[in-house]
């Protein structure tokens, strides 16, 4: 949901034509987001105990390809799964490179994330903050995407065994329909957590996920880049009997089961 917007237009009115040229073709760029969503997902579980969100964030991007930013969201999972007794924020950093191969459709893009979550941990539970390098190729509406975990995995660890080396790879489908401003959405990821349990038992914490949905941007007028979605999430996260797992909270909620979702988003 974070996307890098061109400079604004200047009026055909400004007075000073110099400026005007000057700042159309700078090479800075700015821009902002603002969203809510019905779930917040994230790599196929819900972060917020099925409940709703308010997201937003700001990014700078150069002409030369360096982009950095900053993005943030209301959670509920680290209180819980009681690893937190106060904690109601994700606050993620990153920065990168990207570009187009020579003149190509074929993209590229490389960076860092920082996963942050103020708060108080209750004794003895280690920092959810986590991050990650990752490497991303695109090709018109295709996406390639690994990320690679360089600490513990949001604070997890696994029979006493540190989860740092855990990675994840999104495959994404963003397809135009003509004209209309409608495009067709769809995702499939694979988590694999190092030192994961017996892939045969809930103990196993990696999985994978999909989704598949649409989603609407307002090509012009007043309410030009607004986007209204709505898709189906679901992964394959293993539980027992009874009905407990790696990702059902201390409240008893299934944070990876199937969800239907709807958002709307605005960039500025």
């Amino acid at each position: 949901m974070r996307k890098t917007l061109l400079t604004l237009a200047l009026s055909s009115t400004l007075s000073i034509p110099a400026l005007a040229q000057a700042q159309a073709t700078s090479p800075h760029a700015l821009s902002a987001n603002l969203g809510f969503t019905s779930n917040y997902i994230f790599r196929g579980t819900s972060q917020t105990g099925g409940k709703p969100a308010l997201q937003g964030g700001f990014d700078y991007s150069h002409s030369s390809g360096i982009y950095l930013g900053t993005w943030a969201s209301n959670i509920s999972w680290l209180e819980d799964f009681g690893a937190y007794n106060h904690s109601s924020m994700e606050w993620d950093v990153y920065g990168g490179y990207k570009g187009n191969f020579g003149k190509s459709d074929f993209s590229y893009d490389i960076g860092v994330i920082g996963y942050l979550y103020p708060g108080s941990r209750n004794a003895g539970v280690a920092s959810a903050d986590t991050a990650e390098i990752y490497g991303a190729l695109g090709w018109k509406f295709l996406s390639l995407k690994y990320s690679y975990a360089l600490t513990n995995y949001f604070g997890a660890k696994i029979n006493n065994q540190n989860t740092d080396g855990t990675w994840y790879l999104d495959f994404g489908v963003n397809y135009p329909v003509g004209e209309s401003g409608v495009s067709l959405i769809g995702h499939y990821g694979i988590l694999d957590v190092r030192h994961d349990g017996d892939t045969a038992s809930a103990t196993k914490a990696s999985y994978d996920d999909w989704k598949v949905g649409v989603n609407y941007a307002v090509p012009s007028g007043m309410l030009k880049d607004l986007n209204l979605g709505a898709y189906y999430t679901d992964t394959n996260a293993k539980k027992n009997a009874a009905g407990s797992g790696w990702w059902v909270d201390g409240t008893g909620y299934d944070t990876a089961k199937s969800a239907f979702v709807v958002y709307v988003s605005k960039s500025f």
